[in-house]
């Protein structure tokens, strides 16, 4: 089974847009969108909902106030400002770390842990195949951990479907989701827009690929803005062996499809012949 992961080293180069644009192309495919911090692949897809999944992970403290002595101790240790004082004294679960302190230090057992529900991921349908997806909850951690259920999802969804590919929108930057997104990946597509910082962190998301010796390749999207710099990133792209599979010029078309619910190729066929050609341009080397 191929698995295809789009990254960027940094938020807001249109990697989405891209993901989007390319899965409308064959073969048939499981889409997955590891961006659950903040997921916005379901805005153009419309995803309808399958089957709905609670995401549990780490802990957070309760205080039982039948057992709770009001002696203070768990409020004088947190360090938080999670537990607000009282008769019985309670926790503020949006300040609270999951250190455990509260509970180790409380004389009675009032104060214990519990697992804390993250989030939630979900397995839906959508105009082009099937899609795993999900929501991180307000404030909750352990994003690499839903990104790595949403991966693992997607591929044993396309085992049992007998689909050989997995498309999956990465998320971005190069921390603990980056990692669990290129888990098992056949290759990585960096998508990079000519800027300072884009340039910058499509350096150090190389970088990151070539630790884990997955093979790169490279969308260079809104490629007109600055040629200088474009022909910089592709020459960097040679010395290093990342293939520049794309070029995208700066276009409203693709803010306009969204607008509408719309990918890009749907939209103009012009970009859906772009977007085939750069599709094609990755099977080929996958």
């Amino acid at each position: 089974m191929k698995e295809i992961v789009v990254i960027s080293g940094k938020g807001g180069t249109g990697k989405t847009s891209i993901v989007a644009g390319l899965a409308q192309f064959g073969p048939d495919k499981v889409l997955a969108d590891c961006d659950v911090d903040a997921a916005d692949l379901h805005l153009v897809l419309h995803p309808e909902i399958r089957e709905t999944h609670e995401f549990w992970n780490g802990e957070e403290a309760r205080i039982d106030p039948d057992l709770c002595t009001a002696c203070g101790l768990c409020h004088e240790h947190c360090r938080f400002g999670a537990i607000e004082p009282g008769d019985p004294y309670r926790v503020k679960a949006d300040h609270c770390e999951g250190c455990g302190v509260c509970a180790f230090v409380c004389p009675s057992g009032a104060a214990a842990m519990n697992l804390r529900m993250c989030g939630h991921w979900y397995r839906s349908d959508t105009r082009f195949g099937p899609m795993i997806h999900a929501a991180l909850g307000i404030g909750q951690e352990n994003s690499g951990k839903l990104v790595t259920t949403v991966r693992k999802a997607a591929h044993d969804l396309a085992e049992d479907k007998g689909l050989e590919m997995v498309l999956v929108d990465g998320s971005p930057g190069i921390g603990c989701p980056v990692i669990a997104s290129l888990t098992n990946a056949s290759a990585a597509v960096i998508v990079a827009e000519p800027t300072v910082s884009a340039f910058h962190d499509m350096r150090r998301v190389h970088e990151l690929t070539a630790h884990f010796k997955i093979p790169a390749m490279a969308v260079l999207n809104k490629s007109d803005i600055n040629p200088t710099m474009t022909g910089d990133m592709a020459d960097f792209c040679e010395k290093t062996g990342i293939a520049v599979v794309g070029r995208i010029p700066y276009d409203l078309k693709f803010t306009q499809a969204q607008v509408r619910g719309l990918t890009a190729g749907e939209y103009d066929s012009g970009l859906e012949a772009l977007l085939g050609d750069i599709w094609q341009n990755i099977l080929h080397r996958v």
